[in-house]
């Protein structure tokens, strides 16, 4: 008998190890449990440039936590691109909802990029403007429209927001952006890519065993640094910013990788 429960304690000891992090985040106030959803906060946080003082292109990735409890363990990703002057923003990403009105999950709208996500701040993961933004701008557009899920949607193990966001960046090597370990999702491959793809960071290698509903893998590359994928929550350490990365917390570390918001 020992040697059937000795495997169960073990596994029941992971599975508590991965919530640790959700559960420090959800009673720390960090994710808004109280506030409905046709209640809360989407104002603009103010950290994109007005396209009407700034003609040069712009590129940005943004991420926030996802609404109530589930922001204890996720966020949600978007990109953000403005040509050489444009009047506005054209905001890729995907949203679950519109499946259920029967709409495709993509969204293409213009719209400021930084307002909260259901009173959850944004953040920015990554900025590129004046000519190389607006070299990769076309890049973007038709790697979103290569998305190969574009009627699906599911907020585990994927395909997601962020599964989305981290195709388009796998398509746009140009593009090295570290998406944190809580964008659920984003290691969720597939068919085309047999198991194996770029790292969303396009600095190295992922394998993800998408035969296991894509909820086991690995990260090896220079800006995730070495992360593993066990049931869609990811922990691992990176030495590229001095960092571990944690499930629900995300990354922690001594080197800042995300853009400072503007004075």
């Amino acid at each position: 008998m020992r040697y059937i429960l000795k495997p169960i304690r073990l596994f029941i000891g992971i599975i508590l190890l991965l919530l640790l992090g959700p559960a420090i985040i959800a009673f720390s106030g960090e994710v808004d449990l109280k506030t409905p959803w046709s209640e809360a906060n989407h104002d603009r946080i103010g950290i994109a440039p007005n396209p009407a003082d700034t003609p040069e292109a712009i590129v940005q990735v943004y991420g926030a936590r996802t609404f109530n409890w589930r922001g204890a363990f996720a966020v949600h990703t978007w990109i953000a691109v403005k040509p050489e002057n444009a009047s506005s923003y054209t905001r890729l990403e995907v949203i679950g909802w519109r499946r259920y009105r029967g709409l495709p999950v993509i969204s293409a709208t213009a719209a400021w990029p930084d307002r909260n996500w259901f009173g959850a701040k944004p953040e920015i993961y990554y900025e590129l403007r004046g000519q190389e933004a607006q070299q990769i701008i076309p890049q973007i557009i038709e790697a979103a429209r290569s998305y190969p899920y574009p009627e699906e949607y599911e907020a585990w193990p994927g395909p997601n927001s962020n599964t989305f966001t981290a195709h388009v960046l796998r398509h746009v090597p140009d593009m090295e952006v570290d998406l944190p370990p809580t964008a659920i999702g984003k290691d969720y491959l597939d068919e085309s890519n047999h198991f194996m793809a770029s790292a969303p960071s396009n600095t190295g290698v992922q394998i993800s065993l998408y035969g296991v509903v894509g909820a086991v893998g690995a990260i090896l590359a220079k800006s995730e640094g070495i992360e593993i994928n066990l049931l869609g929550l990811n922990f691992g350490l990176d030495p590229d910013n001095l960092a571990v990365r944690l499930p629900g917390i995300g990354k922690l570390g001594f080197i800042p990788d995300t853009v400072p918001a503007p004075e």
